[in-house]
């Protein structure tokens, strides 16, 4: 509950509120230890997923280098399920963008495609990014998420 308030601070454009309530998730994450499982929440609560959480969440106030600096402190491969990982490379491709970024944005998009492909073709962020993109890299994941590029 904590990260999802922290994510609509984030969209509200409190940015301070958003990371402290992410601050407070990531401390009870650290108490309860490496995995909390939780029934249907994606693979559980962890520190890891608290800072995937942050990275979604500085996207959404706005921020792409803060973004990308949370991104850097995860191991994708140290995420819990394939949704998270799409998410992972999802929102970093997104950061990359805001930046005009092109080729690490293309870059993030092949990676997300590539460790969670059904996952990112279903993803409207991912759709979102190549929509109206006719570059030769984007061509073939624009066609196989079902966008004409």
């Amino acid at each position: 509950m904590i990260q999802s308030a922290a994510y609509t601070a984030a969209r509200g454009g409190d940015a301070a509120g958003m990371r402290e309530l992410t601050s407070e998730a990531a401390a009870i994450a650290r108490e309860l230890g490496t995995a909390a499982v939780l029934r249907d929440h994606g693979g559980g609560f962890s520190p890891t997923t608290v800072q995937l959480h942050l990275v979604s969440a500085e996207n959404s106030a706005g921020d792409p280098a803060a973004a990308l600096a949370a991104a850097k402190a995860v191991a994708p491969g140290s995420l819990p399920s394939t949704e998270r990982r799409a998410r992972y490379y999802t929102d970093i491709a997104t950061a990359f963008a805001r930046w005009n970024r092109r080729d690490d944005c293309i870059r993030a998009l092949l990676a997300a495609e590539h460790h969670a492909p059904e996952e990112t073709h279903a993803r409207p962020a991912v759709k979102s990014l190549i929509s109206g993109r006719t570059t030769t890299e984007l061509r073939g994941l624009a066609a196989r998420v079902g966008v004409l590029a």
